[in-house]
């Protein structure tokens, strides 16, 4: 294949694909260069369709820390598991291209995202995104894209596609949006308490850039693309789909009167049960069984969903009887836990979690190995989702993708109500334990998060909540209804995940996931307005609970002591090796190690800025004192009072504090002549000295004898 280069101006920038030169043996491959980023995305289908009821899609985002110039961290050396941003990035590449698959599609497909090299100011996530889009649409791979995304941002009154590092800090917003030609099919956003209004705009302004960059690719697709392949689709004998539908179909729709979530999924197990034993009786002779029956248990999960989406569309009733705005009961405390900086219960119907707030000294940040700017984050939201809260068995270990991404959500919805540094120089991690899980679990922990935040102390600018929003269609997809507060069956039957969360004044974050191929802005519009009066419901319940945050910490968390000392003066506080900072460490908390549990905690920063936290106050003020006594500055024609640490030919070296010595020289020991120093003073004699300046080398010189000669005079 000849190589073949294609440029786009994308709001100033060149993008540029090019084809046909790197890895050739895959279905398809094309290299993004957005600025100095540059992306290689590659796309590989299995040659026959897998025996598993699902589509196997696998979207990589692989960092290659090479390509910001720097070597992984640890003992290893190389690249391992990946970090948090390139999971989300994934996510975010799979969740607008899944659905442009054939829902009945078997064979594996595999989308490998590799980094290459990243100028900070051209976003690489949004480049492996046009990039997936791309290869899989000039592959022989079936693909109904394309699709497109970018980054939307706000500076005063106007919006910008894709803003570079420095305006990314002044933006009110950002809003990274994907969709077709035709409609939007994935929103992530963030926002400092950005207007309904606002994101609507900002969606917009996004779907324009998006609606160039689809026919960019189109271009190319018509010129370059490969005949798409035919492939073996998942297909149901209708025979057999008749009988399942006439034996379960009424069945399934009597389940939606039992109430309560496990009662209700219940008895449709129990209709599941019932037609598979029936089917089983059946086809008792067919040699086919197994695969009959596996086929059997996909129509009954289909036929739920069409009884959830017609009892909702044609009878305007949700499976739990709720109106199609109504919020499920709601319940909150804080103070649970005892000894955690503070806790947090927020219950929403079935849905239970639990969070608690953490203070640490700000040196407990988490350090990021990964391609951004940011190196550190003071401020962290995790999220964890046990398989009890479902009443189930399941797997337990490290977080998977869905973990991270629900974390992620809710870290980015209370981080816009965060005090900066200076206003609370503690690094702050917020837990949330799901109990209980009925849906929209990634919004009731940023309700129980912030809840905990406010009981712990955290000076957050207002308090936030979370709803998730659902979308219902009709088969023609000309009817639809939208859900506040959707409950897992309504997520898992339904179109659209929409969740949103924010203040009373505006919105901090936002996520839409769809599985129909988009969706139109009267909808939008619809959700966001119906989703904020549902915001200020739960608002108004957490403001009975807490209506702002304590103005103290918790009695365990650490306090805090801020001072400022000269700039110059840190390297003596912290010593050759560490050892003063170590002994001031050792001294004041009368520990042995540093790393005992009681031990005083001390950031020092650049700026000459110095926080101290323990739980006791004696240790932190005497913590302050002695790092003071260090970063003293001599006052030229002071006398003090020091102690000889030093006995030469040529004068003593006296100690005026700790970390501060300098040179009386033999001239300036006495009035009188002094021959040899070492017959008249021996270390550890305290004397009077009168500080004269420094020398050309940065030497302090002391004078006994300009004392002496004062003392005269009286």
């Amino acid at each position: 294949m000849v190589k073949k280069v294609y440029e786009y101006d994308l709001s100033g920038v060149k993008l540029s694909v090019e084809t046909g030169e790197l890895a050739k043996q895959a279905n398809a491959s094309v290299l993004v260069r957005y600025g100095d980023t540059v992306v290689l995305t590659s796309v590989v289908m299995g040659k026959s369709a897998i025996s598993q009821d699902f589509f196997p899609l696998t979207v990589l985002y692989q960092e290659r820390l090479y390509s910001v110039g720097k070597i992984p961290g640890g003992f290893i050396k190389r690249e391992g598991r990946p970090s948090e941003q390139a999971t989300l990035t994934a996510r975010l590449i799979d969740r607008p291209i899944r659905p442009m698959f054939n829902e009945n599609f078997r064979n594996e497909v595999q989308v490998i995202n590799t980094v290459l090299s990243v100028d900070p100011d051209n976003s690489p996530e949004m480049a492996a995104l046009f990039g997936s889009s791309l290869a899989l649409g000039i592959s022989d791979i079936p693909f109904d894209g394309p699709v497109a995304g970018v980054i939307v941002g706000k500076i005063g009154n106007d919006y910008i596609i894709n803003p570079d590092a420095q305006a990314s800090e002044k933006s009110k917003l950002s809003v990274t949006v994907a969709g077709t030609k035709d409609a939007i099919c994935m929103v992530e956003a963030g926002a400092k308490e950005a207007s309904e209004k606002e994101m609507l705009e900002a969606l917009e302004f996004g779907e324009n850039e998006i609606k160039k960059l689809c026919k960019f690719q189109e271009d190319i697709i018509k010129e370059i693309g490969k005949e798409k392949v035919s492939v073996d689709l998942a297909t149901i004998d209708p025979e057999l789909e008749r009988l399942v539908r006439e034996y379960a179909t009424d069945k399934i729709f009597a389940c939606f009167e039992v109430t309560g979530k496990l009662a209700q999924y219940e008895a449709i197990d129990n209709v599941k049960l019932a037609t598979v034993g029936y089917f089983t009786t059946l086809y008792k002779d067919n040699p086919e069984l197994d695969n009959i029956l596996n086929v059997v248990n996909k129509l009954v999960y289909q036929i739920e969903g069409e009884c959830v989406r017609e009892l909702i569309t044609k009878y305007k009733k949700r499976p739990d009887g709720r109106k199609l705005d109504e919020i499920r009961p709601l319940s909150a405390k804080i103070d649970i836990l005892p000894r955690t900086h503070g806790s947090a219960l927020f219950t929403r119907g079935e849905t239970q979690a639990l969070s608690t707030t953490t203070l640490g000294a700000l040196g407990e940040h988490q350090i990021l190995d990964g391609l951004g700017l940011e190196d550190t984050k003071r401020f962290m939201l995790h999220y964890n989702f046990p398989a009890f809260c479902v009443g189930e068995v399941g797997r337990y270990g490290s977080p998977g993708r869905r973990e991270i991404g629900h974390g992620a959500l809710g870290e980015r919805a209370l981080l816009q109500v965060m005090p900066s540094e200076e206003e609370f120089p503690y690094t702050v991690r917020v837990v949330s334990e799901i109990l209980e899980s009925n849906g929209s679990s990634s919004q009731a922990s940023i309700c129980a998060g912030c809840l905990s935040l406010m009981a712990a102390g955290v000076p957050i600018k207002s308090p936030v909540a979370g709803i998730a929003m659902g979308l219902i269609t009709s088969k023609d997809q000309k009817k639809y209804s939208i859900l506040t507060d959707i409950q897992g069956l309504e997520d898992h039957m339904g179109d659209m995940d929409f969740k949103v969360a924010g203040t009373k004044k505006g919105i901090t974050a936002l996520q839409m996931d769809i599985k129909i191929k988009g969706v139109t802005f009267e909808i939008l519009k619809k959700a966001l307005s119906q989703a904020k009066k549902a915001r200020l419901e739960i608002l108004d319940l957490m403001n009975s609970i807490i209506s702002e945050p304590r103005k103290e910490v918790s009695q365990y968390a650490p306090k805090i002591c801020t001072f400022n000392i000269n700039p110059d003066k840190i390297k003596d506080v912290i010593g050759k090796g560490g050892d003063m900072i170590t002994k001031i460490i050792l001294e004041a908390s009368n520990v042995k190690s540093v790393n005992d549990k009681d031990a005083v905690k001390v950031d020092l920063e650049d700026d000459g800025r110095v926080v101290i936290y323990h739980q006791n106050q004696d240790i932190i003020d005497k913590t302050r004192k002695m790092i003071e006594e260090v970063a003293r500055e001599i006052e030229i024609g002071k006398i003090y009072t020091g102690k000889i640490v030093k006995v030469e030919n040529f004068g003593c070296f006296v100690e005026l504090w700790p970390s501060c010595e300098g040179l009386c020289h033999v001239s300036q020991l006495d009035i009188k002549r002094v021959e040899d120093p070492r017959l008249s003073y021996k270390i550890g004699d305290i004397i009077e000295v009168k500080a004269l300046g420094y020398d050309n080398k940065g030497r302090l010189n002391l004078s006994r004898k300009e004392v002496l000669k004062e003392k005269k005079k009286d």
